[in-house]
């Protein structure tokens, strides 16, 4: 892998309503966007990737639907790299890391992510009326 900042070319954005069932629509959705750019559903990412992005969006949809009835996810890879996003117009803005040593969802990503060699960013909306929860994991 070279030194810098990978360009990540694939790019996909799905939206969805902020319901329980598009838990399943997300992760099916990312499954085939994966597997579609070459990243097969065996590949030792796609366990972990799964596993944040359900727990990402499920927050979501139970602690930001009432502000936000609609989160926006957004995938996207490159030869080394596998990221993805989850937006949504609620406030709040989580501290990942800070969960670590908690209990629930954001330590389960917390977890997953540091044991996987991920990072993560939380950028707030330029209004500060919403954020984007980002994941970036090696492949």
């Amino acid at each position: 892998m070279s030194a810098g900042v990978e360009v990540l070319p694939l790019r996909q954005v799905l939206t969805a309503p902020a319901v329980p069932a598009s838990v399943r629509l997300v992760r099916e959705t990312a499954e085939r966007t994966f597997d579609e750019w070459g990243i097969a559903p065996t590949h030792p990412t796609m366990g972990p990737a799964l596993l944040i992005l359900s727990e990402l969006v499920t927050n979501s949809v139970r602690h930001a639907a009432v502000s936000s009835p609609r989160l926006t996810v957004t995938f996207a890879a490159g030869e080394y790299t596998l990221a993805f996003a989850v937006h949504d117009r609620h406030p709040y803005h989580p501290g990942v890391f800070a969960a670590a040593g908690g209990t629930g969802g954001l330590a389960t990503i917390a977890e997953v992510m540091v044991e996987s060699g991920g990072t993560c960013v939380v950028r707030r909306d330029a209004d500060g009326g919403g954020k984007a929860v980002w994941i970036t994991l090696p492949l």
